[in-house]
């Protein structure tokens, strides 16, 4: 510990080992020793004794739409990346669509960057775009350091990013396996939702009738048949449909590359308790019945699924008027995440240590930056959030860092209240107070 600048000293640090007290080492912004709590501290290291609060690695949050630029009256980046710092994400990945331009072309991305540049509390990394017109792009933005690429099966919501059909995603994935590339999809399939029951107005179980869960089923079917053919590696976002479990553990013991997230909100939240007209709970695919959820928790305890991430996917409030069928589908949980689905893992008898294999482990290593993120160990960056776990606070809309504050979460109690947020070393936030932006933008390396 003799380079120590600072040590972190807690009573409970998750480690990969395990949760244990421990003194951690930090030099030049990385991780340089993990110690026994009564390990000296040098003359020239700061100490910040955290008492029992909990050490915990800082969460990496792979499926973010920031709408920046273009569509910044939703969001942007100095306040997406405020509100994740909040709740104790370090790391963030950002979608390629909903901002303009989206993120298809390499000049794109430079444009994205430019404007993430000065405004990032925290590190931010880019997703690029799948279109039907741009297989031959794709290569490139690789090469420009995305970590993958997203595309839709079903119409996306924005004119600007077209879904891709059977054979546009028969190419596109040929493409992107030719140089090992990771596809990330939307996974519905359009002809189950053109023909199930469209019903407009307030009522959440037209609204549910209206994403069926065969919808999600036979588009995951149609991506392991592609996969399986190319040996491509495959990612499938916002798993909400229970059903699709069984196949997906299926097509990993035949050896295909599949990987699987769902979201906050698909565990904490169930249709049962939406409210009709509250179309602050509407995202696609949409929340789904309680019966449901139990099995998603337990397909996240024997790993079929692999993560979870928010799927942040804000808008202004006047885009969510009580008509499901017309307001914007997406839910803001960037401040909220950590908390959300801690509240229910701990009701479910799971602890924080799989929270943040769920939230930070396993979000690194689906982008590769497993050597730099998603751990306290030696030679990570130094990124940590300070949980006090039983700590619980009452959702108020108005504190949230979120340009527009609409959540589904609001008046809920949860537990897990985050004392303060460490970038490389550096506190970033502390009990709601923000230092100037600090973060960096992330490259693929592998």
């Amino acid at each position: 510990m003799s380079d120590a600048e600072l040590v972190l000293r807690s009573t409970r640090v998750i480690t990969p080992e395990g949760t244990r007290a421990a003194s951690v080492a930090v030099a030049a912004g990385r991780i340089t020793a993990v110690l026994p709590y009564e390990a000296p501290v040098p003359e020239s290291a700061r100490l910040e004794d955290l008492g029992d609060h909990v050490l915990l690695p800082g969460l990496v949050d792979t499926h973010v739409h920031v709408n920046d630029p273009g569509r910044t009256e939703w969001e942007g980046f100095w306040t997406a990346t405020r509100a994740a710092a909040a709740g104790g994400i370090t790391t963030l990945v950002d979608m390629p669509l909903n901002s303009l331009p989206p993120t298809t072309t390499v000049p794109h991305l430079r444009t994205k960057q430019r404007v993430a540049a000065d405004k990032a509390h925290i590190d931010v990394g880019f997703w690029g775009g799948a279109l039907p017109d741009n297989v031959k792009e794709l290569r490139s933005l690789h090469e420009a350091g995305v970590f993958g690429f997203k595309a839709f099966l079903s119409p996306s919501g924005v004119d600007e990013f077209p879904h891709l059909e059977r054979d546009a995603l028969a190419a596109t994935m040929a493409e992107i396996a030719a140089f090992d590339g990771l596809l990330i999809v939307h996974a519905e399939d359009p002809r189950l939702l053109a023909s199930a029951p469209q019903q407009p107005g307030p009522k959440y179980a037209d609204f549910l009738a209206s994403r069926p869960r065969d919808a999600e089923d036979t588009a995951i079917a149609q991506l392991i048949r592609e996969a399986k053919a190319l040996h491509a590696r495959v990612h499938v976002l916002h798993l909400s449909s229970s059903d699709a479990l069984p196949m997906i553990a299926r097509a990993r013991a035949e050896g295909v590359r599949i990987t699987v997230e769902t979201c906050p909100h698909y565990l904490t939240l169930t249709a049962e308790e939406v409210p009709d007209g509250a179309s602050e709970f509407k995202c696609c695919p949409p929340i789904r019945e309680a019966a449901n959820q139990d099995l998603l928790w337990q397909a996240l305890a024997d790993g079929t699924i692999d993560c979870v991430v928010t799927d942040h996917s804000p808008s202004t409030a006047d885009l969510k008027t009580d008509d499901f069928a017309t307001a914007w589908g997406g839910i803001s949980g960037l401040q909220l995440s950590l908390a959300a689905v801690w509240t229910e893992a701990r009701r479910r008898g799971h602890g924080l240590e799989d929270v943040v294999r769920w939230m930070s482990a396993r979000t690194s290593e689906l982008v590769g930056l497993d050597d730099r993120k998603g751990a306290i160990a030696v030679g990570r960056d130094a990124d940590f959030a300070v949980l006090a776990p039983d700590e619980t606070f009452t959702v108020d809309p108005v504190a949230l860092q979120h340009r527009n504050r609409v959540t589904a979460y609001a008046g809920k109690t949860l537990h897990g209240v985050v004392k303060s947020t460490w970038l490389r070393g550096q506190r970033i936030v502390v009990d709601g107070e923000f230092t100037e932006p600090k973060g960096r933008l992330l490259t693929r390396t592998n």
